[in-house]
């Protein structure tokens, strides 16, 4: 047992210092699970000790960032817990960044290693070549299990022509084995330290590294897992991306600092994933809208799939209601709204769990939940005064979960979080009893004759059409209106509707104003590697 003070979660100083209280606690209860695999707390805690020596080796030392470049595999929580031992940032990286993509955001945090899946070792290698990237650890998607289900785990890739960072490269469970029962030195760190380095996805312009402290993770872990019912012996389900801070943080370490067990199944597999609920007895998960539409697609998905789960949370775009009804309806589990930003450190708005959330009956906007502890929420109009409740504008957050600033971004800090509280972008509604309700970005707005259209709104309607599968709504310039409604959608497989059936409906629904003049049914829509739908790339496309 390591010495110290009796400490509740929202008193430890960091993450290492919460999982070394959990692991003392229980070291024998199973921490990770993966396909047939399984490792306890204790094998967890041994593994990453191992490998925090093998990175202390390579010259990483506190403060250092390093690029995870991984799928949902054990190896990433490995890598935070080794990271963190050292007192070093995880930097999160999306897999599917490529060349430019991923080396603007080397370039910018100065990354002095990469830890990434044998089969992009090559191309990585070739990509960061040149610049602060010291080493390469590779990691192989079989290792911690034994089944190697051919849907999840590629061939062992061809050894490739790479370039000089790939004479640095070492194998991650090899490393572990090589320093097995070595311990780093024990470091102090405090809750102002950072603990992730996560960037936006530049949808409002280059990308932004949020600085997510540990206390900032701490708090979020805390407050989510208690909002979300979490216990011991609780089964966590590692569906959103771990390179996204949601993933990261209330799937990943809101597990490894509970008596919780984490399980993974690599990059999201319908079917795959499907089946890990009732195997591994999964209690909790959250994941984004189209995770659970493309559940609910499965023909052979039934209750029995979920009759384990005690809270399922979705997470990155608000539910249209009728989603929410239909998953309820066919596979017997409520999915919460849940809210958050990479600058909030993921969820501080939520649905408590057990609780069914309103709708908000003017607009028919399903609740995104009520404020956790800690967070603190006004509304503000146009000139920056709060707005009265009940009445819409620009959504402002403030607590010990949003972020310090930007990585070597003094501006845009001081742009978007002026005076240390967060201007979000969002345009939402607060009532009386608390619940908010998400109207849409500030930017997607839609002006049409003088009038104010919100894209979700729109799209909630079509979400109610049997055939509609997903749908975006923007706005394009017309001459005469200033701009006009403009739908895509894409249908549920096996159904049958014309776009002028579509007009029909939503023109039933919706004020003259609101409907959208023309639908486009395209076979999917454009989406960010973590499921929110990218209006910005259908501007134009309706005349093409």
């Amino acid at each position: 047992m390591r010495p110290g003070r009796k400490v509740t979660p929202l008193t430890f100083d960091s993450l290492v210092q919460a999982w070394h209280a959990r692991t003392d606690a229980n070291p024998q209860q199973v921490a990770l699970r993966y396909f047939d695999g399984a490792m306890t707390a204790a094998e967890v805690d041994r593994a990453s000790d191992a490998l925090a020596v093998a990175l202390w080796e390579t010259g990483t030392v506190r403060g250092d960032r390093v690029g995870l470049y991984l799928q949902n595999v054990p190896h990433y929580a490995l890598a935070l817990l080794a990271l963190w031992k050292l007192g070093a940032v995880p930097l999160l990286l999306n897999p599917m960044y490529k060349h430019t993509e991923l080396r603007a955001l080397i370039d910018d945090s100065g990354a002095v290693g990469i830890i990434c899946a044998d089969t992009d070792v090559a191309e990585t290698s070739n990509t960061v070549a040149n610049g602060t990237v010291r080493w390469l650890i590779s990691t192989c998607a079989r290792d911690f299990q034994t089944e190697n289900d051919p849907r999840a785990f590629p061939e062992k890739p061809a050894k490739q022509e790479t370039d000089a960072v790939a004479s640095a490269v070492a194998d991650m469970v090899t490393l572990i084995r090589l320093h097995d029962g070595q311990a780093p030195d024990p470091i102090t760190l405090t809750r102002s330290d950072l603990a992730l380095l996560s960037y936006t996805s530049g949808t409002t312009g280059p990308p932004k590294g949020a600085m997510n402290t540990h206390g900032n993770v701490l708090e979020v872990a805390t407050t989510f897992g208690a909002w979300a019912g979490l216990a011991p012996n609780d089964v966590v389900l590692a569906v959103a991306p771990l390179f996204h801070i949601t993933g990261a943080v209330i799937n990943c370490a809101i597990s490894l600092i509970t008596d919780t067990t984490l399980v993974f199944t690599g990059r999201f597999h319908p079917e795959i994933v499907l089946e890990a609920f009732p195997r591994h007895g999964v209690t909790y998960t959250i994941g984004s809208i189209t995770v659970f539409n493309a559940l609910l697609e499965l023909p052979h998905a039934g209750t029995g799939h979920f009759a384990s789960v005690k809270t399922l949370y979705s997470g990155g775009a608000p539910i249209p209601p009728v989603t929410v009804e239909r998953f309820r309806d066919r596979l017997g589990a409520y999915i919460h709204n849940a809210y958050g930003m990479t600058e909030t450190t993921s969820g501080v708005i939520a649905v408590p769990s057990g609780t069914v959330a309103p709708v908000h009956e003017p607009s028919g906007t399903l609740s995104i939940g009520r404020l956790l502890p800690q967070m603190t929420a006004r509304t503000l109009d146009a000139a920056g005064s709060p707005t009265l409740p009940g009445e819409q504008g620009e959504l402002e957050l403030s607590g010990p979960q949003v972020i310090p600033g930007y990585w070597n971004n003094a501006a845009a800090t001081a742009e978007t979080m002026p005076g240390g509280s967060l201007r979000t972008g969002d345009v939402a509604i607060i009532d009386d009893l608390g619940w908010v309700y998400l109207v849409d970005r500030l930017k997607d707005q839609i002006n049409v004759s003088g009038f104010k259209v919100w894209p979700r709104e729109v799209e909630d309607a079509l979400y109610a059409h049997p055939c509609v599968h997903e749908a975006a709504v923007i706005g394009e310039a017309d001459a005469y209106r200033g701009e006009t409604v403009v739908a895509f959608v894409s249908l549920k497989a096996g159904t049958h509707a014309t776009e002028t059936d579509l007009v029909t409906f939503a023109k039933d629904r919706l004020a003259a104003y609101k409907y959208p003049r023309s639908i486009h049914i395209i076979d999917d829509l454009p989406k960010t590697e973590t499921g929110k739908i990218r209006r910005a790339e259908l501007r134009g496309k309706g005349h093409s």
